[in-house]
């Protein structure tokens, strides 16, 4: 089985007027050729898909795309999103209310968000033939949009070293628990730590590994606008960082947040094997495949892997760095 892992997805601003010229495929550019040999494709969604709705007060940025943009995400063949991040509540729980039947209705499950905490840290469950594929979405971003009993919100989980015995750590490892007793391959998003830095914070590798050790099988880290590196966690990837997907911002000459990868997990027996990472550049709000600069990218990604002692080598032939997941 293949499962493909995309960073953010920012269809708001200068996306959101674009498609209203473009086709729902537009800014997958030429990716898609890519995500269809994928069984299940998953994406941090970073913005909220509603017409209405009141931007949030004292925020600097607010992500909102039309809400008929979740034709975008059918166009691209999207399974399962992640809401769990800092821009869900943008414009407010009103908007919240309209991405969520928006979603369902395009039969794409999420997870992260929700009308309570009950609903906001309720895993994904997507089957592929007899293998059920499990997603768990929480965020460290944004404490004060933690979803309550009846408080539409995130599912808020601390990340750092002094929350490492936090209630609410806890509980998301027993929930990773409990899920993979349901789940044959369980995938543990986390939207976590700031924009900038290649470094992994300590509290996202202990917490990656705790993961792990709690039932995991990949864990997919973004929310920094840059790439960061790859760990093997007793034979499972622990992707720290997987950068921006699609969006409007303006490029970093230096920590290059243009530039990322699709993550291609490959699996036999619910187990993961190995990651294929294409490299990608965003371009005119197009995520596109590097082309001739996707050696300069790979590279750099090897020596984020290696400064973790995590293998990988480039294909020149097929423009896709593999890392082995299993010895």
């Amino acid at each position: 089985m293949r499962l493909v892992l995309l960073g953010d997805v920012m269809l708001g601003r200068l996306v959101n007027q674009r498609l209203r010229s473009a086709t729902p495929a537009f800014p997958w550019g030429d990716t898609l050729s890519v995500l269809a040999q994928a069984d299940i494709r998953f994406a941090n969604l970073e913005c909220v898909l509603a017409d209405g709705g009141t931007p949030q007060p004292g925020k600097v940025f607010h992500f909102r795309s039309d809400a008929r943009n979740v034709a975008v995400l059918t166009a691209a063949g999207i399974s399962v999103v992640s809401l769990a991040n800092n821009h869900v509540l943008d414009y407010g729980a009103d908007a919240l209310r309209e991405t969520l039947p928006a979603l369902d209705r395009s039969g794409i499950l999420h997870a992260g968000a929700g009308t309570d905490h009950e609903t906001a840290r309720r895993p994904a469950i997507r089957r592929v033939g007899r293998t059920a594929v499990g997603f768990i979405a929480f965020t460290d971003n944004q404490p004060d949009w933690e979803a309550g009993p009846r408080q539409p919100g995130i599912y808020y989980v601390p990340v750092d070293e002094q929350a490492r015995d936090d209630t609410r750590v806890r509980e998301l490892l027993s929930l990773v628990r409990r899920t993979k007793a349901r789940a044959d391959l369980l995938v543990v998003s986390a939207h976590w730590g700031g924009n900038w830095g290649a470094d992994v914070p300590p509290g996202h590798r202990h917490l990656g590994k705790s993961l792990v050790d709690a039932g995991a099988d990949v864990v997919f880290g973004h929310s920094a606008h840059i790439f960061r590196g790859v760990e093997i966690h007793r034979g499972r990837p622990v992707i720290y960082s997987a950068g921006d997907f699609i969006d409007d911002y303006a490029v970093d000459a230096g920590e290059r947040n243009d530039q990322s990868f699709i993550f291609c997990v490959e699996t036999a027996g619910g187990v993961p094997v190995r990651l294929h990472l294409n490299p990608t550049v965003i371009t005119g709000f197009q995520a596109r495949l590097a082309g001739k600069s996707a050696q300069r990218i790979a590279t750099r990604m090897q020596g984020l892997c290696a400064k973790l002692g995590t293998r990988s080598e480039w294909s020149a032939e097929t423009n896709v760095l593999e890392i082995p997941v299993r010895s």
